[in-house]
């Protein structure tokens, strides 16, 4: 993904917000017996390949928050109401030039949001955009000013605070908890790597809860990664998912934790396979794999996100590349879906994002023009 780059933040102003609030009709999908299957396309977004919109958080009430890329293959932010009507907006000083602009990750129960945009020098900064549309961005201390550097916000939880992460002037990966007083803590995991693009770093969308705890992963020296969580008082616990790898670029990588302490995310096996994991409050791990999912190097299940009731959303790669949805239920009970007209072509289909704590899902698909749309699965 090409936001994959975007973990930092930067930059502290007042700005104003450009929202052009556009009704959207919505699709349904009939494939699915259990659940509405609605895809729409944020107004504005470009229709060539690599473009379109990408949906990325959904709050309890269904807002949904996210990006397109436009013709000229700018990000622009936007955010979908429950009935389905679109604001989008940007930065006032985001960069309008390729692949420049404003990219939206998560947003609270209020309809706050937090994300990244990427200046006219490419320096990544943070910003929080309030639910009466005022943004205000934001830098961590320490993070480099050169190009891809910097960093934006990942995630934000009901209380208004931002976790995320910074790419410092050594390029290696650093976290912070941002608090709505503006006070920054900044965080590195213990054992965490120094080196060109080591260190730590904050999950996307719904790795900072209720109570303040934290989690995401690190990379060591030799590259491998280590799940974390940091409690609200700063103290960590690191774990490996049974069965994860010890190689480079192998090991476990946390993606979500729910309000009870739960978590989720995937490893990485010695075979370079990925497999997703629940790791209750306890400590104890349930891992798991999704019905198809290929088992080739680069294929497996990739776990998103959890709500309060332990199911999890998430997508799984097949024995041909091609992405599929997929909702856990805490019995351990899996339904895979795709979007009507999802590419069936290797990197194409359909990728879970986030789950609200009603069962709805939010994510993505690429058709077969390899263009991105939205999807609301709703239960």
């Amino acid at each position: 993904m090409k936001f994959e780059k975007l973990m930092c933040i930067a930059a502290i102003a007042l700005l104003v917000v450009l929202a052009v609030p556009v009704s959207l009709a919505a699709q349904d999908n009939p494939h699915s017996k259990d659940a509405k299957f609605i895809t729409f396309n944020a107004p504005g977004a470009g229709t060539g390949a690599g473009q379109g919109t990408i949906s990325n958080s959904i709050n309890p009430a269904g807002a949904i928050t996210g990006y397109y890329l436009d013709a000229s293959d700018v990000y622009h932010g936007f955010l979908r109401a429950a009935d389905g009507t679109f604001t989008t907006f940007d930065v006032l000083d985001a960069g309008t030039s390729f692949y420049e602009g404003t990219g939206p990750l998560s947003i609270n129960p209020a309809g706050a949001i937090t994300g990244w945009y990427f200046d006219t020098s490419n320096v990544i900064r943070g910003f929080l955009r309030t639910p009466d549309g005022a943004i205000t961005t934001f830098s961590a201390p320490r993070a480099g000013t050169g190009a891809s550097q910097g960093g934006g916000g990942l995630d934000i939880n009901p209380a208004g605070a931002i976790a995320g992460n910074y790419v410092e002037a050594s390029n290696a990966f650093r976290s912070y908890l941002f608090q709505p007083d503006g006070t920054f803590a900044t965080f590195e995991a213990p054992g965490a790597g120094t080196g060109f693009y080591q260190g730590t770093q904050v999950a996307i969308i719904d790795g900072l809860n209720p109570a303040g705890a934290i989690t995401g992963g690190y990379v060591d020296a030799s590259n491998v990664y280590h799940g974390y969580i940091r409690s609200a008082h700063g103290t960590f616990t690191i774990f490996q998912a049974p069965g994860a790898g010890t190689g480079a670029l192998q090991g476990t990588f946390s993606y979500g934790i729910n309000a009870a302490g739960a978590i989720t995310g995937l490893y990485v096996d010695a075979s370079n396979i990925y497999h997703g994991f629940l790791r209750a409050p306890d400590g104890t791990f349930t891992t798991f794999d999704a019905p198809g999912a290929g088992t080739g190097s680069g294929q497996g299940t990739i776990s998103n996100g959890t709500n309060l009731e332990d199911a999890i959303a998430g997508y799984y790669i097949d024995a041909n590349n091609v992405n599929h949805g997929f909702l856990r239920t805490p019995d351990g009970t899996f339904t895979t879906f795709d979007a009507l007209d999802a590419g069936t072509g290797a990197f194409q289909g359909t990728t879970s994002s986030s789950i609200n704590s009603e069962g709805a899902i939010t994510g993505y698909y690429i058709d077969a023009s390899d263009v991105y749309h939205g999807f609301l699965r709703n239960p």
